[in-house]
């Protein structure tokens, strides 16, 4: 079973459609996909109309939290979508990426940069704009080669020269209402020391103990001794172990199915969901 539970769409910060993701993640071979855009569950239903027979959808969601003045992601798997608390809070940290976005394009253009704020919706489109399609402005005028190289402190990295706060769901309250919306929860890339600060390993522990349900460990940011490192502390703390992609289209170089979940950690996480079951395909449109 080939299982990869961390994708973006164009609902939010993906370059696929919700249904060019799910035909592509059939095309890689993946029996299992999750759908997990920044903080809005917009284009489940769209992945849901376009599954292919053969593959299983886990509707999900990549919260934005911060702890400490880090900034942190959580992954939430199978909640119900619909849970006011849950849902108000979303609404909440989306509400604030586009004066977040504005006020990154002033930064810029105060350093020199010819970035526009026209440009940055186009290429955000309908979805959820963010970091990234900023990032993706600075690639399209040669400031930067890659969208990795503008999360740095010279850009778009927390405490960057560009870079701005928004509204972050505090890490232990995600964990509550995701519970509390009958989902599982997964820290997501908590090593990616690329992408500025990490949460430390003392505050992984007190997640654990408020009921996160477990960490991503194969990720594309992290490398072979972080990953040896995150495992052995998933052991300690009794975290399930997942891998992902975290795949962007072509936002990113990682592959769909590039890094993958244990088949019995998915059975765990299902087994652990209350608020909504995987979908599986009959076909598509």
């Amino acid at each position: 079973m080939r299982i990869d539970l961390h994708t973006h769409s164009t609902a939010s910060d993906g370059t696929d459609t919700p249904a060019e993701l799910v035909r592509n993640a059939a095309a890689a071979g993946l029996d299992v996909v999750a759908l997990t855009d920044h903080d809005t569950t917009r284009g489940h239903a769209e992945a849901i109309a376009a599954l292919p027979a053969g593959l299983t959808l886990v509707t999900g969601a990549e919260l934005s939290c911060r702890i400490d003045g880090i900034s942190m992601h959580m992954l939430a798997y199978l909640f119900d979508p619909e849970e006011p608390e849950l849902l108000a809070e979303r609404e909440l940290v989306r509400d604030d990426r586009v004066p977040r976005a504005r006020g990154m394009v002033a930064k810029l253009q105060e350093l020199g940069v010819g970035i526009t704020w026209e440009q940055v919706m186009r290429i955000a489109g309908d979805g959820s704009v963010g970091r990234p399609h900023v990032a993706t402005a600075l690639v399209e005028l040669g400031v930067v080669p890659t969208v990795s190289d503008a999360f740095t402190q010279d850009w778009l990295a927390d405490g960057g020269r560009a870079h701005v706060e928004k509204h972050e769901t505090d890490p232990f309250e995600a964990i509550r209402l995701v519970k509390a919306a009958g989902g599982v929860s997964v820290f997501a890339h908590p090593g990616a020391s690329k992408r500025g600060y990490t949460v430390p390993e003392s505050a992984i522990a007190e997640m654990a103990a408020a009921g996160l349900d477990g960490i991503e460990v194969d990720h594309m940011d992290h490398d072979a001794e972080t990953r040896v490192r995150l495992r052995g502390l998933a052991a300690d703390l009794g975290l399930l172990v997942t891998g992902s992609s975290d795949y962007h289209g072509s936002r990113k170089t990682v592959t769909l199915g590039e890094y993958r979940t244990d088949p019995e950690v998915y059975g765990e996480i299902t087994r652990r969901a209350t608020g909504a079951f995987p979908v599986p395909g009959t076909g598509g449109a």
